[in-house]
């Protein structure tokens, strides 16, 4: 690889860094292409990019991108997106589903974070099903009043 393609790199990567509440770094080793492709789809399908990346060339994109304080060994593969939630959803289901695959750090909202807030945010649910949850509950009393009504239609009905 040239100089020219590892400024390329940096750039991109320092982009996408910039603009990312998560970054996820995780160990991917002795995972066949197929279960890589696995975890790449269900990235896609959650706005999450999934790149593996020299550990130099992600240490220079992430001091650029003011993201400090991990530490980068052996083979990693990197996750990161707009939404902390579903980086750290996708990292920890495929982790579940994949012995090999293990998540080793993680920068969230700009600090250094372990693996056990990367899993408690993947448990949180996501701001749809939030908004689904709220509408369940406001729709309630409603559901329930109309019920009461319908019974109670019915019951002068038979009489």
């Amino acid at each position: 690889m040239t100089r020219s393609e590892k400024t390329q790199i940096v750039a991109k990567l320092e982009e996408g860094f910039k603009a990312s509440e998560a970054i996820v770094v995780c160990n991917y080793k002795g995972l066949s292409t197929k279960k890589l492709e696995e975890l790449r789809n269900n990235a896609r399908e959650n706005n999450v990019k999934v790149q593996i990346i020299k550990n130099t060339l992600a240490r220079i994109a992430l001091e650029n991108s003011d993201k400090k304080g991990l530490e980068l060994k052996d083979t990693n593969i990197y996750l990161w997106g707009e939404d902390q939630l579903s980086v750290s959803k996708v990292a920890a289901k495929f982790e579940e589903d994949n012995e090999l695959f293990q998540i080793k750090t993680a920068i969230i909202e700009g600090e250094v974070s372990d693996v056990t807030k990367v899993k408690a945010l993947a448990k949180m649910p996501s701001r749809n099903e939030l908004l689904a949850m709220l509408l369940q509950v406001w729709n309630a009393p409603i559901t329930n009043f109309v019920i009461g009504l319908n019974a109670l239609k019915n019951k002068k009905e038979s009489e």
